[in-house]
């Protein structure tokens, strides 16, 4: 497997009380999955993909990304992991406005340990593979929503990181865009990329091949719909419904 967390617990301080964000949370995701996490605004998902991309630390438990022990590393090396195994792709795209879609690309590969002489190479090759082969040189407000998510997919998979990391993937674009992300979203996990996304959009999540739900903290599994109340309802196998409990 490529992600454990085992028993995590996260907790804020609001007037010297903790505030519990993260209750329990245990799951493993394999190497090659493609699995989404939904849940509504406040159900702890930005907190739990912050702790996935190692931007911050549970207050108890686990977590192994590769057999990694993240909890017992430095800084230093967290910062290392983030930039080499952990590629993050955000809902508002975060592209330097000043610079190209080539070299939004290549910045990663200043940071890691990338001969400076093949940097513009695997770039292209990353653009390419996003179908930007011919927008490596525009400029961000040069470009659709969809094509600068794609900018950032490329971005986040250029120095071949264990795990891709969407928060929000599709939130900023419109319904095309949105289902040309998800459709490369397809296609980079069936050349083996392992996917991991955060979503509310019980149509986003349901492109993965695994969705979990987490609702006030507590994560639970299965493919889901939103009824009409805006409730989590679990699609069983038989077609039937169920309310969701966690």
């Amino acid at each position: 497997m490529i992600l454990e967390l085992e028993s995590i617990y996260k907790d804020y301080q609001q007037d010297e009380i903790p505030v519990p964000v993260l209750k329990n949370v245990s799951f493993s995701v394999d190497r090659g999955e493609y699995v989404a996490i939904m849940g509504p605004s406040g159900s702890g998902k930005s907190t739990l993909m912050n702790i996935i991309g190692c931007l911050d630390l549970p207050t108890s438990g686990s977590y192994h990304l590769d057999g990694v022990d993240i909890l017992a590393q430095s800084d230093n090396k967290l910062s290392e992991i983030r930039c080499e195994r952990i590629g993050f792709v955000f809902q508002n795209f975060q592209l330097l406005p000043g610079e190209t879609a080539l070299q939004n690309v290549m910045l990663p590969l200043s940071f890691s340990n990338t001969p400076r002489s093949e940097r513009k190479a695997i770039a292209e090759k990353a653009l390419k593979r996003v179908g930007l082969g011919e927008r490596m040189n525009f400029y961000p407000n040069q470009l659709s929503g969809g094509q600068k998510q794609r900018v950032a997919i490329a971005r986040a998979l250029v120095n071949s990181p264990d795990v891709l990391l969407a928060d929000e993937p599709t939130g900023a674009l419109d319904q095309k865009s949105g289902r040309d992300v998800m459709d490369l979203f397809h296609q980079l996990n069936e050349e083996g990329v392992t996917i991991v996304m955060i979503t509310h959009d019980a149509g986003i999540a349901n492109h993965a091949k695994r969705v979990m739900h987490i609702i006030d903290g507590v994560i639970g599994e299965g493919k889901y719909v939103l009824d009409e109340n805006g409730e989590p309802v679990i699609l069983e196998a038989d077609g039937s419904k169920e309310v969701a409990h966690v």
